[in-house]
């Protein structure tokens, strides 16, 4: 069990729904998603992350499913990224740790033509199958997290139709995993899902992928997106409350377009159309972390996403969530190193 684990995330087990976790005990993770390397890095990518003010990563492993089928795949070998394989995140938590960088080891599923939050079956006998499937599945991410020592495990990331419908399978699990890994859990909820689960007490964060849509104006100020927010974190701090639990954005970020404050995952159907914006996106993520940073509850968040330095990723994709290059960078580094 690490260092930090003792120090920091005992308390929260100490506490009880209906009260707040003693903001001592809470850390704001400065933490971004590290994009996956189809092989080696060429350069150590952490270099620039603390450079940027970092103090956290996000790696995120893929297994492979479709819409009706109850099979979960990882590590298909030879096709699989390196990055994404259990040789890939083995080195990128000792580089991280090594550049004394914390990690958040969140396994996702990936389901063609689909979304992990439709996951459903009209049987019982094909859940249970599914559920048999993914407990497997995250009981080997249980035991990597153990044996590498990563520092925070999700356990699930946006299924939301499970997540809601059967929380009981998830209460299970969480138990179960927490014999095989030491460390702190969270489970990454969609924007419009968090409110909806009742299994936070089971896990240590609330964790939200924060994609709120805020504003439909093509480039809102920092004042109009501050505004759109502040409903939304009074259910947010509600559902904290409730819990005895912190909040973590275990996912936000926008792309460099116009109205990136609104629902980015419409606009990353016809995204190369979108007119680029990098003042869009950096107000965007200036209002966030203004109306977040000071609020005793929350947690820290991660950035989606930073492409590492290497060959296949040369060049920052200008419409893309990143924020390498872009006035967006300035503005995450001037909150990270404060």
């Amino acid at each position: 069990m690490s260092t930090f684990y003792n120090l920091l995330f005992l308390p929260l087990f100490l506490s009880i729904p209906g009260t707040y976790v003693s903001p001592e005990a809470i850390h704001k993770a400065k933490g971004i998603t590290l994009v996956s390397t189809r092989s080696p890095y060429q350069t150590d990518p952490m270099t620039p992350l603390c450079e940027l003010g970092a103090d956290w990563i996000a790696v995120v492993p893929i297994a492979f499913s479709r819409q009706g089928q109850t099979d979960i795949r990882y590590d298909i070998a030879p096709w699989q990224w390196w990055g994404e394989r259990p040789e890939g995140l083995r080195r990128t938590v000792e580089l991280a740790h090594q550049a004394g960088l914390k990690v958040m080891l969140k396994p996702q599923l990936y389901l063609h033509g689909s979304w992990p939050g439709d996951i459903h079956f009209d049987n019982e006998a094909d859940w249970h199958e599914w559920e048999c499937n993914y407990l497997r599945f995250m009981g080997y991410m249980a035991d990597l997290a153990q044996e590498i020592n990563v520092d925070l495990l999700c356990i699930g990331t946006e299924i939301k139709l499970s997540a809601t419908q059967r929380p009981d399978f998830w209460r299970d699990m969480a138990g179960q995993l927490r014999g095989c890994y030491e460390g702190p859990f969270v489970y990454a909820a969609n924007w419009d899902e968090y409110a909806g689960i009742t299994f936070w007490d089971a896990v240590d964060f609330i964790g939200i992928d924060a994609y709120f849509p805020l504003s439909e104006t093509p480039t809102p100020s920092v004042q109009e997106l501050q505004k759109a927010w502040k409903p939304i974190v009074r259910k947010i701090k509600k559902t904290s409350a409730r819990y005895g639990r912190p909040v973590l954005f275990t996912e936000y970020g926008y792309l460099s377009v116009d109205q990136c404050a609104y629902e980015n995952w419409e606009l990353e159907k016809h995204v190369r159309s979108v007119p680029v914006n990098e003042q869009a996106q950096a107000n965007a993520l200036e209002a966030l972390f203004a109306t977040f940073w000071d609020e005793p509850w929350w947690a820290g968040s991660f950035l989606w996403k930073w492409f590492p330095g290497t060959e296949e990723h040369e060049g920052y994709p200008e419409r893309d969530y990143t924020p390498q290059g872009k006035k967006a960078e300035q503005v995450i580094n001037q909150w990270f190193v404060r």
